[in-house]
């Protein structure tokens, strides 16, 4: 059974998707998810990783903290550390809590990140696709961030502007949790 953050977000992907009068067969073509993966996390059957998620969110044009927010929104323009929704990843643990609150038409997300020691989280360029900007601070331990062929070992304390959008990665070598800021600038369609 899926929590109740799970099952919002199911059902948020499903509005998002049918909004954008996509069928279930067109979000596939689009983010690289298979039809029944798709279908088995809009029923609340699967749980999916950050990775689909990532992938089905970039598909339908918005970050993952945006679906993440939407299946979340109360409509406040301020959001409390108690209220800001936090999703698990279930294949490695890595967590993101939607820091910005949900009620703005910022173009600006603030997302808080814990990546645990020997996990690793990658993502392909398009889902990077739509944003204008993007900046990683490290709060507390080591990433080491494959963006396409360029390794960034980043210490706490460092910020990284991200280029292009690439293939990345985000790894944490490290012994302790490694926990990251990532701001993000959407383009403006």
């Amino acid at each position: 059974m899926l929590d109740q953050l799970s099952a919002s977000l199911a059902a948020t992907l499903q509005a998002a998707r049918t909004a954008q009068d996509l069928s279930v067969n067109a979000l596939a073509e689009l983010s690289g998810v298979s039809r029944a993966m798709i279908g088995k996390i809009e029923r609340g059957e699967a749980q999916p990783t950050a990775v689909l998620l990532g992938r089905l969110s970039a598909a339908l044009g918005m970050t993952l903290s945006e679906l993440v927010a939407r299946a979340e929104n109360t409509g406040d323009l301020l959001r409390r550390q108690a209220d800001q929704p936090v999703w698990t990843d279930p294949a490695t643990g890595y967590w993101r809590r939607a820091v910005s609150p949900a009620a703005t038409d910022s173009p600006l997300e603030l997302v808080e990140v814990e990546l645990p020691p020997g996990a690793s989280i990658s993502y392909p360029a398009d889902a990077y696709a739509f944003k204008r900007q993007q900046l990683l601070w490290i709060l507390e331990g080591h990433l080491r961030f494959h963006e396409g062929s360029v390794i960034h070992d980043l210490l706490s304390g460092d910020c990284l502007q991200l280029g292009p959008p690439s293939p990345t990665t985000f790894h944490n070598p490290g012994d302790g949790p490694c926990r990251y800021l990532a701001a993000l600038v959407k383009s403006r369609p």
